[in-house]
């Protein structure tokens, strides 16, 4: 410590007084730890160290081929009778905050599966590099485009990264960096995508936790050689590149240069085996040949006349014959002899660290899927091929739309994928199961697929956190926290009854369960005793099959009971203050099931949602001439405005069939039991039952860009013996929410 009796003194009054340090007193106080050291506003050493359990959504598996075929075909996994893969490594796609994703990987029961799959060898992230950037995206809807916007725990992901500036974007980066450099094996790689804006500072970061020794290479890739045009900015030039960090574990990373090699050019393979004499100069000299018709001799063996000049040729003269007796000789325009390349004799041209070769993905591609930031397929398998082997484990924990599990699929390896977005992690469910359904044509390996959250864990995570220190009980705080978001005034005196807002009671669902029917009963059961005739009844989970048959029983007697999704929102204070958390109803889907002796197919009969995102009241005061696509009340609306002011609005939304993205079908729903595995204190791992079932998709149909039509009649699904079964029916919709049903089935 370089500091002075008097600066120290100065310090303590500075921290007595909770002012803060200036900058030059904090350099002096870590002026021994290190030469350089790496400071920002914020900064903090420690990183989240928590194991949250992981709840299984949706488990994956196109069956790999027939019966008959099975038999005559091994697979590299032991498939069931379906053709579905029982044991190995589950790939992962995982929805939720990455840092609580990372810390539970790290740190919990999956870690050990990492482990016995070989470890994780790859990273590939392509982080948000643009302060302007943010979660919404698009959709195609009757001709119009409607943007859903993002949700405001996206919002509050955005805030917490650029709120502060650079500042905010360093420590959100850095705790994440720290995290995945704790879960990569000593072996391991890491890729970060990023451009001008934030590269040097990315680069003092992956520096500051990964090693400057371990720094490989910063690898520039032209994405794109278009100028703006007309729309150029004044003061700079226009950019074309983006920046990719690669940094290794340790010495020992796996690196295959050989693997992505490129093929010579014609000219390339003329220079590289044109060739020369004994003294080291081109033949350039005439040509004597028996037969002079065409540009070039037949054969080698009929030229004459040998000078000393070109005694290398004579030297040569029967290797010459030999390649063109074996196909391998080639000619240039004048008339010089060359070796043509052989793959024994060369893997190809090794490439550096300057990539323009890839270009953006054409917007009429078939890989594009409409996000903004989307990659090029080819772009990450050049990352994947040199970094890693066959069956080996990859990552990214800002997945986005997919591109590298599906790279990483093709090219048979496993991989992890996460995202905030929700929409994000449908968009990656529908293309992973394009790529197994591409992989089983093709009768190629691919592995099964789960979708993950961390659920009600991750809401009692949110909770512990903002209770620790509070004085009131975990349960008042809650409730209290529930109401504040939804705007509504507290109430006593009620069993079952929390508040009041607009002339209807309500109550507030549990933090980690589902909200049953028998809580509801509970609730009706009060409203009637009570004279209550509305009631709201919020939860993060309702029990399956709730809606709409309770509703309807219970509104038949006297009490209107609307149900509603409490969001992930309410857990940030800043967006509970600013009134931006939405509450949106429960939609509900009906099924029927066509039983024919062992077979069964479901059709989907109707589906209903009361989404709002935006209030058309307000929209009409403010915009001004145009139109405008907005979501509202279940329906998405095309709103024109003329410029006298006059508004007309018309429905895109003609039926319930244009909401349905995505339908999925689990004919056995409760055949496959859920359990969740748990570090004990000892280091021990129990596993339980969480009392529900892993929804197994056997089938199912979704919109694509190629092909926008969808089925609402599932195929027949034979059962092997009578019973009665449980069909669950999930359906996502155009805006990537969830909704699911039960119906039964009995097979004689």
């Amino acid at each position: 410590m370089t500091l002075t009796d008097k600066e120290k003194q100065e310090v303590l009054s500075l921290i007595q007084s909770g002012q803060s340090l200036p900058k030059d007193y904090i350099y002096k106080l870590f002026a021994d730890e290190e030469d350089v050291f790496l400071f920002w506003n914020g900064r903090k050493e420690e990183v989240t160290n928590v194991a949250l359990p992981f709840h299984s959504i949706e488990h994956i598996d196109e069956p790999r081929q027939e019966a008959k075929a099975r038999e005559e075909q091994t697979s590299m996994f032991e498939v069931d009778s379906r053709g579905r893969q029982l044991k190995g490594w589950t790939n992962k796609l995982i929805w939720g905050d990455n840092k609580l994703i990372l810390s539970s990987l790290a740190n919990g029961p999956i870690r050990k599966e990492i482990e016995d799959a070989g470890g994780l060898k790859l990273i590939y992230i392509d982080p948000p590099f643009a302060v302007g950037a943010d979660f919404g995206f698009n959709i195609e809807i009757g001709g119009e485009t409607a943007e859903k916007k993002q949700s405001v725990i996206e919002e509050i992901a955005y805030r917490d990264t650029w709120g502060k500036g650079i500042s905010s974007y360093l420590s959100m980066m850095y705790e994440r960096l720290k995290l995945m450099h704790s879960l990569l094996s000593e072996d391991g790689s890491i890729y970060v995508h990023c451009d001008g804006r934030v590269n040097s500072y990315l680069r003092i970061i992956l520096d500051d936790v990964f090693g400057s020794t371990n720094f490989r290479n910063e690898i520039t890739w032209v994405r794109s050689t278009n100028p703006k045009g007309s729309q150029h900015d004044s003061i700079n030039f226009d950019v074309f590149t983006d920046s990719i960090l690669f940094y290794a574990k340790s010495q020992n990373s796996t690196f295959d240069y050989d693997e992505i090699r490129v093929p010579y050019s014609k000219n390339e393979l003329i220079e590289k085996y044109r060739y020369k004499d004994e003294k080291g100069p081109y033949y350039d000299g005439p040509i004597e040949r028996s037969i002079t018709m065409g540009p070039r001799p037949t054969m080698v063996y009929e030229y004459k006349g040998y000078t000393p000049k070109i005694s290398g040729w004579r030297m040569e003269k029967e290797k010459l014959i030999k390649l063109d007796e074996d196909g391998n000789l080639g000619w240039t325009k004048n008339g010089k002899p060359f070796r043509k390349l052989r793959p024994e004799d060369d893997k190809g041209k090794p490439i550096g660290n300057f990539w323009n070769d890839i270009s953006v993905i054409n917007s009429q591609a078939d890989e594009r899927l409409g996000y903004p930031t989307q990659k090029p397929e080819s772009l990450i398998e050049k990352i994947i091929k040199s970094t890693t082997k066959k069956t080996d484990l990859i990552a990214d924990f800002f997945s986005g739309s997919g591109t590298t599990a599906a790279v990483a699929e093709k090219l048979g390896r496993k991989w992890i994928a996460t995202d905030l977005g929700r929409f994000a992690i449908h968009t990656t469910r529908k293309r992973m199961i394009g790529v197994q359904r591409e992989l089983q044509k093709a009768g190629k390996d691919f592995r099964a697929f789960e979708v993950l959250n961390l659920g009600k864990y991750e809401r009692q995570f949110f909770m512990d956190d903002l209770v620790n220190g509070a004085r009131k009980k975990k349960e008042d705080l809650y409730v209290d926290m529930m109401l504040a978001a939804y705007k509504a005034e507290k109430i006593t005196g009620c069993k079952t009854l929390h508040g009041k807002k607009a002339g209807r009671l309500v109550h507030v669902g549990p933090l980690d369960v589902p909200v049953t029917q028998s809580r509801l009963q509970a609730v009706f059961e009060e409203c009637r005793e009570k004279l209550y005739t509305q009631v709201d009844i919020l939860g993060f989970e309702f029990e399956i099959g709730l809606v709409p048959r309770i509703t309807e029983e219970f509104r038949e007697q006297g009490v209107d009971m609307r149900m509603r999704y409490i969001p992930k929102d309410v857990f940030d204070k800043r967006a509970v203050d600013k009134g931006q958390v939405r509450f949106f109803d429960v939609a509900y889907l009906q099924a029927k099931p066509s039983v024919n002796g062992k077979e069964v197919s479901i059709q989907l009969t109707n589906f209903v949602t009361n989404y709002t995102q935006d209030d058309i009241e307000e929209l009409t005061q403010t915009m001004r001439a145009g139109s405008k696509v907005v979501i509202e009340n279940g329906e998405i609306k095309k709103i024109e405005k003329s410029k006298e002011g006059i508004i007309t609005t018309e429905v895109l939304t003609k039926d319930w069939h244009d909401w349905i993205d995505y339908w999925a079908i689990d004919f056995n729903y409760e055949d496959r039991e859920e359990t969740i595995q748990k570090t004990l204190p000892d280091g021990s791992i129990e596993e339980y039952w969480t009392g529900n079932y892993l929804f197994e998709n056997e089938w199912q149909s979704f919109r694509t860009k190629k092909n926008p039509t969808i089925e609402f009649k599932s195929i027949a699904h034979e059962y092997p013996k009578p019973g009665r079964y449980k069909v669950m029916v999930k359906v996502v919709d155009i805006l990537g929410v969830d909704t699911s049903s039960v119906v039964e089935v009995i097979i004689k």
